[in-house]
């Protein structure tokens, strides 16, 4: 019976169809969007370029919630945490990486 409990929380975690559809239409939505603005351009391109920004990131959290199923429940908060934590490493790696390429490179043309 202790596995048949377990089998039932963890359907719980999943989405329904209602759920992946909403995501579907919203990932859609937000790839649609940024590219007729760069098919079609109107606006300035640094504008064009914040507003596809804009858009990544909010597609990532939109792949995040409503395909990956995390959010702030009590179920998910350890998968939530090693999320972060594994954004931050990532973070750390490519900012400090390039904090030293840059300042490679400062002191190598200053000589």
């Amino acid at each position: 019976m202790a596995n048949a409990h377990s089998h039932d929380s963890h359907d719980a975690s999943h989405g329904s169809v209602k759920t992946y559809a909403i995501g579907f239409i919203l990932s859609v939505i937000l790839t649609l969007i940024p590219f007729g603005l760069v098919m079609y351009p109107t606006l300035p391109k640094s504008i064009t370029l914040m507003i596809v920004l804009a858009f990544a990131v909010i597609q990532v959290l939109v792949h995040l919630v409503y395909f990956l199923h995390l959010d702030r429940s009590e179920a998910q908060r350890e998968n939530v945490i090693a999320f972060v934590f594994a954004g931050l490493v990532i973070v750390l790696l490519v900012g400090l990486s390039l904090w030293i390429m840059f300042s490679i490179h400062t002191y190598m043309m200053a000589k």
